[in-house]
């Protein structure tokens, strides 16, 4: 049997891919069912992130394996396996696990060094633990990995390198290129919303009290955890306040939680001043819509800018004006459409409802209604006359771009490429709102980019820039640790392999001892029990005495790279039934499920 991981990841492929074959829970479990029901699989495990979706599997046969677990990621992410094909990685073997313990180590992360993988890595486990889907070699593997990774935390400055994605986002929230003061200069007694108590969203409601937001409310869909979550912060808070107090007015600053329900979400948004989003939502959590609303009246008029409708200074109060400060949508070309729709100029009438966002990604401000129709008449194979849609009025224009919305969300024909840049010269103003959306597939509608008082970090900005965070001199020694790391885990899978042999060859030496004792009663019956015990025990040091030499060292070449043949030797020289063999790897495989069910 042999370790194979077939994934993708940031590195790999396009956020926009890795949305869409994001896992839910369910699709999560099911996948690892299936695997293991597959035939080239006897285990498996899977590390599913923001930012990566990785399959282990410990296989009989590559080939095979790398087929049914690549046909096994698209039909349970929803993605065609043509189309994800492209964007897939495979590692084998020692490249298996030197891939999971860079992974482990935050090598391979978005932002070098990051801990928080660590955590999701352990995760992994436990559902691979809870599903009986890991045996032996993914339960050493994924125990193994944790291990290192903390290992290289410890020993080195790797955490210099780089921070968690929460901390680099709201770096990068607070101004892309601060040291960690500014942060926290920005920060400093601002209201957080944090949307979700998962794993990553605990780490965000952490953060932002340990840079001194003034208060931090925890919306969750499950009310308990939320409740959980504000309490544990304000329990944490009050314990650093005691242990800081030295008796001045001023003290430690203090933040208040407090839990509301998703429903509260877009009351919440309008007093907040920063929201973190990560929640396992297979659609949008913020759409335009609901943060348009959100910074009404809190972008100063004197610094919302021009409207390309009017000319004039835009009434902010207005959720058209909020988005209509600003360029309109790149929407992009589609091969024999009718209409050069990049090319629609900023000062292009804006209809009453224009600048809706369509499943999240179109954009479609800036456009005018007539546009739309011909461009939905295209998709739909038919022709519009656009001298009757000139003479439509307003309220027709209000109620064909809600049609058209329909119909672009039902086809999926209104394409975003990019999210649209400021044009050179508009300044933008500044941001009432700060968004970090770290779900994947995203919680908050890319569209928010367009908002003015709106600054919106997600992964794909996330990943454009953490491709400038230098490199620490720590990770070369990280490098090194992983290196070793994986020439002993080698060494160790490579040892235990030929283990099962070494116990079926002591196990037929203690039969030819038990064998020759009997003999040795029937020859001489009147023997004591003191001389029978003697000679027995004197027997038994004579076949160990004779074995030591032989199996220590067979165990030692074995764990040598090429020293898989020993065990094959072994069996050959002293005969051994293999499935005695295979029966002491089925005992040993049995005994590490059931221990390894209780752990976490």
């Amino acid at each position: 049997m042999s370790l194979l991981v077939v994934g993708l990841s940031h590195r790999t492929a396009p956020v926009s891919v890795l949305e869409r074959a994001a896992l839910s829970q369910d699709a999560q479990i099911k996948l690892l069912q299936d695997t293991v029901a597959a035939e080239p699989a006897a285990e498996a495990a899977l590390l599913a992130t923001c930012n990566r979706i990785e399959l282990y599997a410990d296989v009989d046969k590559f080939h095979a394996g790398v087929a049914e677990l690549s046909t096994l990621l698209a039909q349970h992410s929803g993605v065609g396996l043509d189309e994800l094909t492209p964007y897939l990685y495979v590692h084998y073997e020692d490249r298996a696990v030197h891939h999971l313990f860079s992974v482990a180590c935050g090598l391979d992360s978005m932002v070098v060094g990051e801990g928080q993988v660590l955590g999701q890595i352990k995760d992994s486990l436990a559902l691979a633990q809870d599903l009986h889907s890991a045996g032996r070699l993914l339960n050493d593997l994924f125990q193994q990995s944790l291990r290192v990774g903390k290992r290289a935390h410890s020993e080195t400055g790797i955490d210099r390198a780089g921070q968690s994605l929460v901390t680099f986002g709201l770096q990068q929230l607070a101004g892309g290129k601060g040291t960690g003061a500014s942060v926290e200069a920005w920060a400093a007694g601002r209201k957080a919303l944090v949307i979700g108590a998962g794993s990553m969203s605990s780490l965000a409601a952490a953060t932002l009290a340990r840079l001194g937001v003034a208060e931090i409310v925890v919306a969750n869909r499950t009310p308990d955890r939320a409740e959980r979550l504000a309490q544990i912060i304000n329990e944490n808070s009050e314990n650093s306040r005691y242990e800081g107090s030295d008796g001045d007015e001023g003290g430690v600053p203090s933040v208040s939680a407090r839990a509301v329900p998703m429903e509260s979400v877009p009351f919440e948004l309008t007093r907040a001043d920063i929201a973190v989003s990560c929640t396992g939502a297979t659609g949008l959590v913020l759409t335009a819509e609901i943060i348009a609303a959100a910074v009404e009246g809190r972008v100063p008029a004197d610094e919302a800018g021009p409207s390309p409708r009017t000319g004039a200074t835009a009434a902010t109060g207005d959720v058209r004006d909020a988005r209509g400060v600003l360029p309109p949508t790149s929407i992009g070309t589609d091969d024999g459409c009718p209409l050069d729709l990049s090319a629609v100029q900023a000062g292009q009438a804006v209809q009453e409802s224009a600048g809706f966002s369509v499943m999240g990604e179109a954009a479609v401000a800036g456009m005018d209604a007539a546009t739309l129709e011909q461009h939905a008449a295209w998709v739909d194979n038919g022709t519009v006359d656009r001298r009757d849609a000139a003479r439509r009025t307003p309220d027709d224009d209000r109620e064909l771009i809600a049609a058209l919305a329909l119909t672009a969300a039902a086809l999926g024909r209104i394409p975003e490429q990019r999210r649209p840049e400021m044009p050179a010269g508009v300044p933008r103003p500044p941001a009432v709102l700060s968004l970090l959306d770290l779900a994947m597939p995203r919680d908050v509608d890319a569209a928010a980019h367009r908002l003015a008082g709106v600054r919106l970090v997600d992964i794909e900005s996330l990943a454009e820039a953490s491709a400038d965070v230098p490199m620490a001199a720590d990770v070369d020694q990280v490098r090194r640790i992983v290196a070793d790391e994986v020439a002993a885990f080698g060494a160790a899978l490579r040892a235990a392999h030929i283990t099962p042999t070494v116990v079926a060859l002591r196990a037929m030496a203690a039969d030819v001892v038990a064998g020759e004792i009997a003999r040795l009663d029937g020859r001489l019956p009147g023997l004591d029990e003191k001389h029978r015990a003697e000679i027995t025990q004197t027997v038994r040091r004579v076949v160990d005495k004779l074995l030591h030499a032989p199996t220590v060292r067979v165990k030692q070449l074995a764990a040598e790279p090429g020293g898989a043949g020993y065990a094959d030797a072994l069996r050959t020289l002293f005969d051994l039934d293999q499935e005695t063999v295979a029966s002491v790897s089925r005992a040993d495989n049995d005994d590490d499920h059931a221990e390894n069910r209780g752990r976490a």
